[in-house]
């Protein structure tokens, strides 16, 4: 470049005057740090919920295409699925880890917002809400949980055995499992609808017609028994069929607790008006739409509290008046008579649960967990009630069936 060597001089001072004329940076500037950290955030926060909103659209448009063709007659009740997730349920359970603890009990307990299972592990229960009941998958993969009743129906979750849950239902104003956690009934409106549980899925959903007081209250085999009303006696069985309810001829019975093997109803009836009787322990006939069987009254058990049939169906524990108070009395089937009855411990709340053809587990009223021995109780002693050491106060276990 053939430029005088006096103004390359020149044009090097002027550069360098209007650098110094420029404002340094401070060295150390915690406010410049801060706001420049924020809109950093700022911006990733931005793309991060403009990519959450288009997949929250994309997966409700996915929903209701796949239920378009699958709709209810009636009601808001959603079948939640998704075959292209992975399925919590079918994640193998982790290994116990350091925290295992001594277990509390030899069943599984449903303990505010957490499982606590017979092995000494402790499961949080990780976006399920509030849970009234679960049921421990016969395979060890985890559980099904029954969320508690809110203004927007009852849930139903599939939970893996490190506690992450995955929603297969939605809306329902009553949930039933089978003793197997295979089956689900459920009710909305008036829609009553069942399914098959397949690989953490509901499959092959059947949809009927029912009153909007009618509610399913558990399985009887492949069968669902739905009450009538609940403030009147009378149910009927309910092969899952599309269709409408059958009325059926049943209105009588005013709480049926399980199933005998041969497949009648251990249930409470009213008997023929006149006779001045309370509601009595009697079998029903399902093959004579739930007409009593002989004896067609026996034991008096007034009220239609809780109360379960033993896996052999040799026995009833149910709530029922001994000694002028409430108790959980076991009645033998086999007797079917007052001879039969005997008080078995404290009045039971919420589940009880047989985890043996002779051992049942439920819940008092001060939250304590009662363990019935059957050849206990036969000689005459009361089962006592434990205190479950770390229960929060004001919190009740709930004692989780299957396994």
């Amino acid at each position: 470049m053939d430029v005088p060597s006096k103004e390359l001089e020149d044009a090097l001072r002027e550069l360098l005057s209007q650098r110094a004329d420029l404002p340094r940076p401070v060295t150390a500037d915690p406010a410049g740090v801060a706001i420049r950290r924020a809109n950093r955030i700022q911006r990733r926060r931005t793309l991060t919920g403009m990519g959450l909103a288009v997949a929250t659209v994309m997966a409700v448009s996915a929903v209701g295409l796949q239920l378009r063709d699958d709709r209810p007659p009636t009601g808001g009740t959603v079948v939640i699925s998704d075959p292209d997730q992975p399925l919590l349920v079918e994640r193998p359970i982790p290994p116990p880890e350091p925290a295992t603890t001594t277990p509390i009990a030899e069943v599984d307990l449903l303990i505010d917002g957490l499982i606590a299972t017979a092995q000494g592990r402790r499961v949080p229960l990780l976006g399920t809400g509030e849970v009234e009941r679960a049921h421990r998958l016969t395979d060890g993969r985890g559980w099904l949980a029954v969320g508690v009743p809110t203004l927007a129906g009852r849930s139903l979750w599939a939970v893996a055995g490190d506690g992450a849950a995955q929603a297969l239902l939605a809306g329902a104003d009553e949930i039933v499992l089978d003793p197997q956690g295979r089956q689900v009934a459920w009710k909305q409106g008036t829609v009553l609808a069942a399914a098959k549980i397949v690989n953490g899925e509901l499959d092959t959903v059947v949809r009927a017609e029912a009153p909007a007081e009618a509610v399913p209250v558990r399985f009887v085999g492949d069968a669902v028994l739905v009450r009538l009303a609940p403030d009147r006696p009378g149910h009927v069985l309910w092969p899952p069929r599309p269709g409408t309810l059958g009325p059926g001829g049943d209105r009588a019975s005013t709480h049926i607790f399980g199933a005998l093997p041969d497949g009648r109803l251990v249930a409470t009836v009213i008997p023929g008006t006149g006779t001045g009787t309370g509601t009595c322990l009697t079998l029903l006939d399902p093959a004579r739409d739930l007409a009593p069987a002989t004896p067609e009254c026996g034991p008096q058990l007034p009220g239609d509290g809780p109360g379960a049939v033993s896996p052999d169906g040799r026995w009833l524990l149910v709530n029922g008046p001994s000694a002028g108070e409430e108790s959980a009395l076991l009645v033998d089937l086999a007797k079917l008579d007052a001879s039969g009855v005997r008080p078995a411990g404290p009045a039971m709340t919420g589940t009880v649960v047989w985890s043996t053809p002779d051992t049942a587990h439920y819940a008092d009223a001060d939250g304590r967990l009662v363990r019935v021995a059957v050849d206990q109780v036969t000689e005459g002693r009361r089962a006592a009630p434990t205190a479950l050491p770390g229960l929060p106060d004001g919190a009740s276990p709930v004692v989780v069936s299957g396994g």
